[in-house]
């Protein structure tokens, strides 16, 4: 992944009504390494969260990077309520640093 791609920024309420337009945002990224910025993050609620857990995935699967970088404390929280650590978004496998 290089560090001059633009990271996708989280939109600061991801509720039910952010899921779709959150899935159709980063599927038109699919194909690429993915940094996401969390930083606004104020509410993640479950639908979003799986979202971004199938994102993942399709990222890991496909072999490209997928990063949530600067999550906010509040994503950070939310994260740790649904019983996934930060950690679980940290896909890099074959970035070259």
């Amino acid at each position: 992944m290089t560090d001059t791609a633009d990271p996708f920024a989280l939109d600061p309420v991801l509720d039910l009504k952010a899921a779709s337009p959150l899935a159709q945002g980063l599927l038109a990224k699919r194909g690429t390494d993915l940094r996401i910025d969390g930083s606004l993050v104020e509410r993640l609620g479950g639908q979003c969260l799986q979202v971004l857990l199938s994102a993942r995935s399709t990222w890991e699967a496909d072999g490209h990077a997928f990063v949530i970088e600067r999550m906010s404390a509040q994503m950070e929280a939310a994260l740790e309520l649904f019983g996934i650590g930060p950690a679980a978004f940290q896909f890099q496998k074959d970035i070259v640093a």
